[in-house]
């Protein structure tokens, strides 16, 4: 693959050419079908673009596939880089917002619609190649094009590459690290959607519960009566009183701390509604072999649970999967599912199609690449122990082999790092009060690409990343994210919205 790269990239690299000469590039399996240029201002989804080239192309590597992908590249000021994009659920799109923030900061951007339209997956349903293009194919192909088309807009490839990417996203950006190491110096993988089906059946998991009966379901109001329990259970047990819960894994909150006394009412919880709760909280485990197959959501991410998991019908990411990948039968009904020989099923198909769980990330990091992973505490919808487990389950795998050597790359000033452990390569921030990818009662607001880039290029290893809470367009809290196992914990003195009067330890 490493030499078909290279031979792609040396057919287009002999000069630069005009935006609109890019419409007769001939590269494999691709028809370029837009190349246009836009002076800055002129874009009209986003007028205050600087100048650029959009181009727009359709792969298809194989006679089911439809890959669909967009690269847009500054007219100048270009800084030498391509960052890659990630998507959402079952997501079929190109946002040209997410390009524009690459865009912007001077990157050459790109993204794919991951082979299909829409956000369900009924397009699987008799297309497997297409499921394959969704699974890891699309984000490869994307970012191997890019690369070429990038090479022959500037008359030279870029010298480093990153792919951003949260949620399903975030799974792209592990898939891309596992499969195939050599296409990008750095990944940000925030919250990944990395076990894919695990996911899928915990989704189904949480619809079981709360529709179990009419008496089960927990209505959207009582929400904040829950967590506001939640907090008052957690919240002060890291010595500040914020609304915020650092470490929700030291807290075991139990939801009959709000159990109806007389009758129902909007700030407590029915018998029924406490077990429904309970559930949610609580790990899915195989009920023969005991074994998990999913953790549960933690203390403080209550507020989100009726908007995407536990609403008032089931919700279609995690049904889809059994209608449309594992089962075949758009009337599949989610009550039904086995939470056993159903979930074995769902892995055996899948074969590592969606799931991105290979804890080998070798040859990734042998190259001297790099891994920031993210993930909110109060995450809604992933759970956020899936990525402590994942973090820990390479660190097992790999150990003190882990290596963190850079090569100097295409003219850039890339610092050589130490050889060491996975921390070398690889880190890990929990996020206390943010939701899925962004929101919550915490900080949200990050720049974990500037992180990446002085980790990458300067060899700076990000110890502390500050965070950003922002409320009616001001500023009004920060705080470092630590790297774990490590948490922010109050030094005594001063404001506990600065984040300068925190330091990152481990507890």
């Amino acid at each position: 693959m490493r030499l078909f790269v290279a031979a792609l990239l040396f057919t287009v690299v002999a000069c630069a050419q005009p935006c609109d000469g890019l419409k007769s590039l001939n590269l494999p399996e691709t028809t370029i079908t837009v190349a246009e240029a836009f002076a800055a201002g002129t874009f009209e989804p986003a007028k205050d673009l600087p100048a650029f080239c959009r181009v727009a192309a359709t792969i298809k590597p194989t006679a089911d596939s439809d890959i669909k992908i967009e690269v847009w590249m500054p007219e100048t000021g270009w800084n030498g880089k391509l960052e890659g994009n990630g998507n959402a659920g079952w997501s079929g799109s190109i946002n040209p917002a997410t390009l524009a923030v690459g865009l912007r900061r001077k990157y050459a951007t790109a993204m794919t619609d991951t082979g299909h339209e829409g956000g369900s997956a009924s397009f699987a349903l008799g297309h497997p190649e297409k499921l394959i293009d969704f699974g890891y194919r699309s984000t490869h192909e994307m970012t191997v094009k890019a690369k070429a088309i990038i090479a022959a807009y500037y008359g030279r490839p870029p010298e480093l590459s990153y792919f951003n990417g949260c949620s399903a996203g975030g799974k792209q950006g592990l898939t891309e690290a596992q499969l195939f190491p050599g296409d990008y110096n750095g990944i940000i993988a925030g919250a990944p959607a990395n076990n894919w089906t695990h996911l899928m059946a915990q989704l189904v998991w949480v619809a079981q519960a709360v529709h179990k009966d009419e008496a089960s379901y927990i209505p959207p109001e009582k929400y904040q009566a829950l967590h506001e329990a939640a907090l008052a259970a957690c919240d002060a047990r890291d010595g500040v009183k914020d609304g915020v819960i650092e470490d929700p894994t030291k807290c075991k909150f139990d939801p009959k701390a709000i159990q109806c006394k007389g009758g129902d009412g909007p700030s407590c919880l029915t018998a029924p509604q406490v077990e429904a709760a309970r559930k949610i909280y609580s790990a899915l485990k195989n009920p023969r072999t005991k074994q998990e197959i999913s953790p549960g959501f933690e203390p403080g991410s209550e507020s989100g649970w009726g908007q995407v998991m536990a609403g008032p019908a089931p919700s279609p990411l995690g049904t889809d999967l059994f209608k449309f990948v594992v089962f075949k039968n758009p009337d599949w009904d989610y009550k039904t599912l086995n939470f056993d020989s159903d979930i074995a099923l769902a892995d055996t198909i899948d074969n590592g199609t969606n799931n991105a769980t290979d804890p080998n990330l070798k040859s990734y990091f042998e190259r001297g690449a790099k891994l920031l992973q993210y993930h909110g505490w109060s995450d809604q919808l992933i759970a956020p122990l899936d990525s402590v487990n994942y973090y820990q389950s390479v660190e097992k795998a790999l150990g003190s082999a882990a290596q963190g050597v850079n090569a100097p790359r295409g003219g850039l000033n890339v610092a050589k790092g130490a050889s060491g452990n996975v921390s070398a390569s690889y880190r890990l921030f929990m996020e206390p009060g943010m939701g899925h990818c962004q929101g919550g009662d915490g900080p949200s607001n990050f720049d974990m690409l500037s992180a990446l880039e002085q980790w990458v290029e300067r060899g700076k290893a990000p110890d502390r990343i500050v965070a950003y809470r922002i409320r009616d367009g001001k500023t009004d809290r920060s705080r470092p994210l630590c790297p774990y196992p490590q948490v922010a914990v109050y030094n005594g003195k001063g404001s506990t919205d600065d984040d300068e009067n925190f330091t990152c330890k481990v507890r």
